[in-house]
């Protein structure tokens, strides 16, 4: 059965798992960013980064100081009891790992200036639904750092443009970003929809594991091309120079008014956090991004 507790529960380990260990498509495109790099200080940077990857681990720490604000995706089974109860458990989890983990406090208001200390506050952890089919509950963690979101785009491009104007938005985001945002980066693309789509767009797009591609050639085809392009800008990892900028491209899109052509570009670094686990109705978890307890 998923209760409260159990979402808790599961909660607090994917925030531990996020801020400690990368999914493996994450260590991998480094890995891979590292053998193909030319640049000394670039393969250097690379080097210090896979190093802090590899300690982050062993010594069980977060991976980076900043470890976020904390996001949670949820897919919820329509037949999925209960389900009024997870934010509060989601609440409660953020707290307790802020303390067990621990995370830095990251929650504060904007117009008192004060941090809550526990990482919770006005709509934080903010939480997106999906409702599905079935029985099963799906939470994936995403703890979002600052330096990378500070450098997030969104623009009302011109219909007549199309893709060619959408490319153009990209490369500048990237560009104007240079190394603020700590690449490597992900760069989440989204398209469509109205100004807040397209952002809830792009930072959902940072989701989808680099070794998958996107089911419609055609976005796979303008995302490799835009991966090649963001490379070729020299900014290199952690802007020192180099031919990896960006360790992948992803698209999300929703269709348009035909008087606007919304675009967003979310960015993440390299330490690109995410942990999803899917709790069954039997109360069975399963972690898919990360292994967890041995299992």
């Amino acid at each position: 059965m998923v209760t409260a507790n159990l979402v808790e529960e599961v909660a607090v380990n994917l925030l531990r798992l996020a801020v400690i260990e990368l999914p493996r498509d994450v260590k991998e495109a480094l890995r891979k960013a590292y053998n193909e790099e030319e640049s000394e200080a670039g393969k250097t940077q690379l080097e210090a980064i896979l190093k802090n990857v590899e300690l982050a681990e062993k010594t069980r720490k977060p991976i980076c100081q900043d470890t976020g604000t904390i996001i949670f995706y949820i897919k919820a089974g329509a037949e999925t009891e209960g389900l009024d109860k997870i934010p509060q458990a989601l609440r409660n989890a953020t707290v307790r790992a802020t303390r067990e983990v621990p995370l830095r406090p990251n929650a504060v208001d904007p117009f008192l200036q004060k941090n809550s200390g526990d990482n919770t506050g006005r709509f934080i952890p903010y939480i997106n639904w999906e409702i599905t089919s079935g029985d099963t509950l799906e939470i994936t963690a995403l703890p979002k750092g600052g330096g990378s979101e500070n450098v997030s785009a969104v623009g009302m491009l011109v219909p007549g443009h199309g893709v060619k104007g959408l490319k153009k938005f990209v490369i500048d985001a990237v560009m104007r970003a240079g190394a603020k945002p700590c690449p490597p980066n992900i760069i989440g693309v989204g398209v469509g929809g109205g100004a807040d789509i397209a952002i809830k767009l792009a930072k959902q797009a940072l989701l989808r594991p680099l070794d998958q591609p996107n089911p419609n050639e055609d976005i796979a085809r303008l995302e490799k091309e835009l991966y090649e392009a963001a490379n070729m800008t020299g900014i290199g990892p952690m802007g020192l120079g180099g031919k990896c900028t960006v360790l992948g491209v992803n698209i999300e899109y929703a269709h348009r008014h035909p008087a606007s052509y919304p675009a967003a570009v979310a960015f993440q670094c390299w330490a690109a956090r995410r942990a999803t686990a899917r709790i069954h109705a039997d109360g069975r978890v399963e972690y898919l991004t990360h292994t967890f307890g041995g299992k």
